[in-house]
């Protein structure tokens, strides 16, 4: 479990097939304080720690997450920044919302444009995925809790305080770009509910 809170950006240092996808993560974690085993969210993907040192991190990235993923579309490279969270443990405080670090599907950067400070973004999503994305509602976005403008059908506003721009990969950010999408999950709950609800009358 996350919160979508980045506290770290982590490089990409190396990629091998091998079977599942096996990368190394550059970071600035204390990497003493994290077992193997653990859960680090990588651009908003739960992945596992299967070996490390003192600065990085390998992952194993199986071809059902390659499939549903940004990592398979865009491809990891060597040098590619990503935007990186612990998992949740008892007592942090939730400071963005439920990210549960498992992809629904991807999005693209339609347009991207300086509105004052801050960068606003315009995304299309799939129209199965769109549904659940609410005006005011949170969103997932590279593993980045983010804050819904507007929605028009499949598109959905973002807008990006210089803040967030600094302190992730969003400030990379360019149109055609595409990026994971975690619809949040009690949006998903309240379309279930409404579903049956509807189904039973």
């Amino acid at each position: 479990m996350f919160t979508g809170i980045i506290t770290d950006i982590g490089v990409v240092q190396a990629v091998e097939m091998r079977g599942d996808m096996r990368a190394r993560v550059g970071c600035g974690y204390d990497m003493a304080g994290v077992d193997l085993g653990a859960s680090i969210a990588c651009d908003g993907v739960c992945l596992t720690v299967v070996s490390k040192g003192d600065t990085w991190f390998d992952v194993d990235i199986s071809a059902e997450t390659l499939s549903k993923t940004n990592i398979g579309a865009n491809g990891w490279q060597v040098g590619k920044r990503l935007n990186l969270e612990r998992a949740l443990r008892v007592g942090d405080e939730l400071g963005g919302h439920i990210v549960s670090g498992h992809v629904d599907g991807v999005a693209q950067i339609l347009s991207a444009a300086r509105d004052g400070d801050s960068l606003r973004l315009i995304f299309d999503a799939p129209s199965m995925l769109a549904r659940f994305i609410a005006p005011k509602g949170s969103v997932a976005l590279n593993g980045t809790s983010l804050t819904v403008n507007e929605v028009e059908g499949t598109r959905f506003g973002i807008n990006l305080i210089p803040h967030t721009q600094q302190v992730t990969t969003w400030g990379d950010a360019a149109e055609g770009d595409v990026v994971n999408l975690e619809i949040d999950t009690m949006a998903r709950y309240v379309a279930r509910l409404t579903e049956a609800g509807a189904l039973g009358r």
